[in-house]
């Protein structure tokens, strides 16, 4: 039910799609497409010449709404897999364009967070904010110890004015979805709810220096990326502390180039830093758009606002790589049983049909030159065309999907000879290597050493119950047989199988716990390997003995 202020807000969102001409979108619903015909009356509709294109009438009504609404449609520019490449291109435009609330009311909200004045910490405060957004402002201030540092502080009301607008969206998402006909396919409601998740957790300045923190030791003394510090004894989840830092806005080229930075280096370490986030580290900053990176005069990039973060699942990376690697080999029906494989389309998807649909996305764009093909692009189109065999849409992927095409328009702008396909390839293939090799296998068995050295002395006792449960069931089997062939005698499990079936068991764990608690070195070695191998195929032996013997 939409109460008085809701209803009030609604009617200005309506006034403000007409007066930018998108009366369309106001009388296509089911709703009042009776209606239709009350816009040849108004007289704007008489008079109006020129529009802008629909997009960017869709954008500059959007920046009128106001900030909660820009910030939805940055976040709608995402999802290139539900909206036409027209209009997710000019959403991406959109910029925070808020005016700065009052330094006064600033430096209120900094002492309540603090519990003290602003004095009492810092040596100096600037009033003035180095910069406003829609969710927060920046003020620069220096601590006593003489550190220069940002204070990031929360816009007052903002979550009453996020709850508010919030309800009202979902109630115009769920009216889209009912009574507009492509609301089913569109999906709305789900994009509303991607959008709250995603605007609370950047309302939660604590997470974001949390996520700061994290990225800031991933990359720790790197010559490719730098990460402010965090203050955490004056982070409050409404208020930020963080180390100033000085550099040259990303986008700005001529500078860059005055300095001497290598525009080729910046391009190709870019898409390093991307890949060692997600495959190294699996912890991405997801919002690298040009407001938030910064070049030293050395070439090294310089990051901020660390409110959206992606991850992966292990799994997720693996198929991910596969996925990638299998592209560059141009193996589509390998690319559809991967899809098939990792659950991202129903098992019941005929692979034939999905490779066939992939190839014809695919062939096109490898036979333009590498330098012409937009790698973001296309992965946006393969998820354009996965999603009519129904596929999930999964939030990690969308947030590197994002992440991406930042990457790629930023490396193209910075170097346009920049070919990611190239760059990225042997990366990829490093990372597969260690993951499905020896290398991989090591690393994997040392995080589980510790799981599995808690069980280690129980193993002798789970083998003697496997032993037993063993011959408990063959027992019942041939005394079922007993009764159904009278005439064959019982086969009991004789005391020699009771060995042999033990030994294997013996040899069995024997061998893991020389694989798992073994010298890593040791174990690289031809002797240790061939030892542990061996174990397992005398101890596999001994069990097959043991069980045609009964």
């Amino acid at each position: 039910m939409i109460g008085p202020h809701q209803a009030l807000r609604l009617f200005r969102i309506n006034w403000v799609l007409l007066r930018h001409g998108l009366d369309e979108v106001v009388l296509a619903t089911h709703l009042l497409r009776p209606l239709r015909w009350v816009k040849y009356l108004l007289p704007w509709h008489w008079f109006r010449r020129g529009l802008p294109a629909y997009p960017v009438r869709v954008r500059l009504a959007l920046e009128d709404l106001g900030p909660i609404f820009v910030k939805f449609g940055q976040i709608l520019s995402t999802r290139r897999d539900l909206l036409p490449d027209d209009l997710a291109t000019e959403l991406a435009k959109l910029q925070d364009r808020v005016p700065p609330f009052a330094g006064a009311e600033a430096r209120a909200l900094i002492e309540k967070a603090w519990g003290c004045s602003v004095d009492l910490v810092l040596d100096q405060f600037d009033s003035v904010p180095l910069a406003s957004a829609s969710i927060a402002q920046v003020h620069t201030g220096r601590l006593k110890d003489g550190t220069e540092v940002v204070v990031k502080v929360l816009r007052p009301g903002i979550e009453r004015t996020i709850r508010q607008d919030l309800g009202l969206m979902y109630t115009v998402a769920q009216l889209a979805e009912r009574y507009w006909k492509d609301g089913r396919r569109l999906r709305p409601v789900e994009v509303v709810r991607e959008y709250e998740k995603t605007i609370y957790d950047e309302l939660d300045l604590q997470r974001e220096a949390a996520n700061a923190s994290q990225l800031r030791r991933n990359w720790l003394n790197s010559e490719m990326l730098y990460i402010p510090e965090v203050y955490w004894d004056w982070t409050r989840p409404n208020v930020m502390v963080m180390e100033r830092i000085y550099g040259t806005p990303v986008s700005d080229v001529a500078t860059l180039r005055a300095q001497g930075v290598s525009m080729r280096q910046l391009g190709v370490r870019g898409v390093e830093i991307f890949f060692t986030q997600v495959f190294r580290d699996n912890f991405f900053h997801a919002d690298m758009h040009p407001g938030n990176i910064f070049v030293e005069p050395s070439g090294r990039y310089i990051s901020i606002d660390f409110g959206i973060v992606g991850t992966l699942t292990t799994e997720d990376q693996r198929y991910l790589a596969e996925n990638l690697l299998a592209f560059f080999e141009r193996d589509y029906r390998r690319v559809a049983e991967l899809h098939v494989e990792s659950g991202w389309v129903p098992p019941g998807t005929r692979v034939d049909e999905f490779e066939s649909a992939i190839r014809t996305v695919s062939e096109p764009i490898f036979e333009k030159p590498l330098a012409e093909i937009s790698f973001g692009h296309f992965l946006v189109r393969l998820f354009q065309t996965a999603r009519r065999f129904d596929m999930e849409i999964q939030p990690q992927l969308v947030l590197l999907e994002k992440t991406l095409l930042n990457i790629e328009g930023l490396g193209r702008q910075l170097y346009p000879e920049l070919d990611l396909w190239t760059t990225a390839k042997p990366y990829m293939e490093r990372w597969m290597k260690e993951q499905i090799g020896l290398k991989g296998l090591f690393d994997r068995t040392k995080r589980n050493i510790v799981a599995v050295a808690d069980q280690t002395p129980e193993l002798p006792l789970i083998a003697y119950r496997m032993l037993m449960t063993y011959d408990k069931r063959l027992r019942e089997a041939e005394s079922l047989r007993e009764g159904r062939q009278a005439s064959r005698e019982p086969q009991p499990l004789s005391a020699a199988n009771s060995i042999r079936a033990l030994g294997g068991a013996t040899v069995l764990i024997c061998g893991t716990l020389v694989l798992l608690l073994g010298p890593g070195h040791w174990l690289r070695e031809s002797v240790g390997a061939a030892l542990v191998v061996t174990s397992y195929i005398a101890g596999g032996w001994l069990f097959y003995s043991a069980g045609r013997r009964a």
